[in-house]
């Protein structure tokens, strides 16, 4: 199955023409109105060089706020009130931070200067937002990602202390349980496994994202 290079027109492919791994369209541009076009169509951006690269995964990893899960200690940790959390207090250190942060089996990052300054764009526009967690006033751990509608569409996160990221994941989920549908963590990690996410079919996922 080919996979479709972009130009300058707003146009995606249909997602079920993606290549078994997910990938689905390369090149064109990361502006907020594509962004937008691409998150609202079930489709994300990742690549650590140019061409950009557009993906839709199928099965889709996400988590419904009902079944979040959280172990006994970290409901300790949560009542102790160790870490302060915070929305939109400084999105591009989050973003920054979670550039930085090693990753196994990963040599080099995919949020690129190109990727900051697109995702701080979204962030100017209203659309994407971080949650932070702070400690003793030094900014230890967050999350950024993309809020459309009654969904979150989770980027990243880092923690530079145990259980910051958790903390700051956790907190936001159970604020925002009322008016969201879902938090799509895009592909499989053991961390957001244990706090409750799964798998949905693409297309589930698809008819989910359209609900207002």
């Amino acid at each position: 199955m080919p996979v479709f290079r972009l130009n300058k027109r707003l146009l995606f492919p249909p997602v079920h023409l993606a290549e078994p791994d997910g990938l689905l369209a390369v090149g064109g541009d990361l502006s907020v109105e594509r962004l937008l076009l691409a998150y609202r169509s079930g489709i994300f951006p990742w690549f650590d060089e140019r061409p950009i690269l557009w993906w839709s995964p199928d099965p889709r990893f996400v988590l419904f706020p009902a079944d979040l899960k959280v172990s006994a200690s970290m409901k300790q940790v949560l009542r102790r009130n160790q870490f302060r959390i915070t929305y939109n207090a400084d999105f591009p250190a989050v973003i920054a931070r979670c550039s930085n942060i090693t990753r196994a089996g990963q040599d080099s990052t995919w949020i690129t200067d190109e990727m900051q300054a697109a995702y701080i764009r979204l962030h100017q526009a209203g659309y994407a937002m971080s949650v932070e967690s702070w400690l003793n006033d030094q900014l230890v751990g967050g999350l950024y990602g993309i809020k459309i509608g009654s969904c979150f569409f989770g980027e990243s996160m880092f923690s530079d202390v145990s259980n910051a990221s958790k903390a700051a994941f956790i907190t936001f989920v159970q604020a925002y349980a009322a008016e969201l549908t879902l938090i799509d963590c895009q592909v499989e990690t053991e961390h957001l496994a244990s706090l409750g996410a799964g798998f949905i079919s693409r297309d589930t996922f698809l008819e989910l994202i359209q609900m207002p």
